[in-house]
C-alpha cells in the first residue's frame, strides 16, 4: 500500500488538469511507503501520448530529496486521454528500481482518476493508494 497526503493528490491531479492536453510528470519523495513531497517536472517532449523528464531538473530534485532525508518513493504522470494504467511504453522505460508508478488518467476530465503500480521486469503490479 503506499500512502500519500491528500494535498499532493489534489496537486498531481491539478498539475494534469493544467498541462492538459499534454502528459504532466513528477516525482515524489518520501521514507518506507509514506510520501511526504512532491516535485512537478518538466515534460520536455510536450507530448501528449509520453514523457520525458529533464535530467538537470531530475539531478536538482533527487538533490532536494536526499537533503530532505527522503528517497525517491513515486515517479508520476498523466494520461490525458486514456485510462490510469501502464502503456507499452511506460512498462518498457519502467528501469527505476524500488519505485512506485502513479498514472493519472483525464480520459473523463470530470472524473479523474489516479492509480499506483510498481513495474519490474515487464511485470505490473497494481497497488493500493491509501490518502492520508
Amino acid at each position: 500500500m503506499l500512502e500519500i497526503p491528500r494535498e499532493i493528490v489534489d496537486a498531481v491531479i491539478a498539475q494534469a488538469q493544467d498541462g492538459f492536453p499534454l502528459e504532466v510528470c513528477g516525482i515524489m519523495g518520501g521514507t518506507g511507503n509514506r510520501v511526504a513531497s512532491r516535485y512537478p517536472m518538466t515534460n520536455t517532449d510536450a507530448s501528449n501520448e509520453h514523457f520525458m523528464m529533464d535530467p538537470k531538473e531530475q539531478f536538482a530534485v533527487v538533490k532536494a530529496m536526499r537533503a530532505a532525508g527522503e528517497e525517491m518513493l513515486v515517479i508520476y504522470h498523466s494520461h490525458p486521454e486514456s485510462p490510469a494504467r501502464p502503456s507499452q511504453e511506460d512498462i518498457r522505460l519502467a528501469l527505476t528500481p524500488n519505485v512506485y508508478h502513479l498514472i493519472v488518467s483525464l480520459e473523463n476530465r470530470e472524473v479523474p482518476v489516479a492509480k499506483a503500480f510498481r513495474i519490474s521486469a515487464g511485470v505490473v503490479e497494481a497497488v493500493e493508494i491509501e490518502t492520508i
